[in-house]
């Protein structure tokens, strides 16, 4: 099993987890949850941004969404909100884009979920690498980040 710092955390707070192991990195939600063999859907999509005071927001929501700043701003009730560059969230956070998990941030980063999350009885977060995902309970994520809960998902246009 690949170890990370992620799977080192779960298992010192015996949490329960399965690994999801990819053949290459993965490049996108969607290669991911392909190699994964499971839905973009149950995956925690995760997103740093600050707004215009230094102040940093994790927000996550459903894999197959995207991310509404305005609605972000507006939940914290901050003028402006925008997304951290790549370089940055490693600084930050530790993880490199595209491994970002809402586990194990700083405690200066608050994290907000969209509520549609907690419609899901497990997800899939980042193991820290790009070779691999973890599936395991929701309640577990949701015990350990503490998130804030608002509908933070842009609609999506249907014809």
């Amino acid at each position: 099993m690949l170890e990370t710092a992620v799977t080192q955390f779960l298992q010192r707070n015996g949490v329960g987890f399965t690994m999801l192991p990819h053949s290459t990195p993965a490049i996108s939600i969607d290669d991911a949850a392909k190699q994964r063999g499971i839905s973009s859907y149950i995956m925690l999509k995760t997103v740093l941004l600050r707004d215009m005071g230094g102040k940093l927001f994790l927000a996550c929501i459903p894999g197959d969404q995207q991310v509404d700043p305005k609605k972000v701003r507006a939940h914290f009730n901050c003028r402006r909100t925008t997304c951290v560059n790549a370089e940055e969230v490693a600084h930050i956070t530790g993880f490199k884009p595209g491994t970002l998990t809402p586990l194990m941030l700083p405690e200066s980063i608050t994290a907000i979920f969209d509520h549609s999350v907690l419609q899901l009885a497990e997800v899939t977060i980042s193991s820290g690498s790009d070779m691999a995902g973890i599936m395991l309970r929701t309640e577990d994520v949701l015990k350990f980040c503490k998130p804030q809960f608002s509908h933070i998902t842009k609609a999506i246009n249907t014809p």
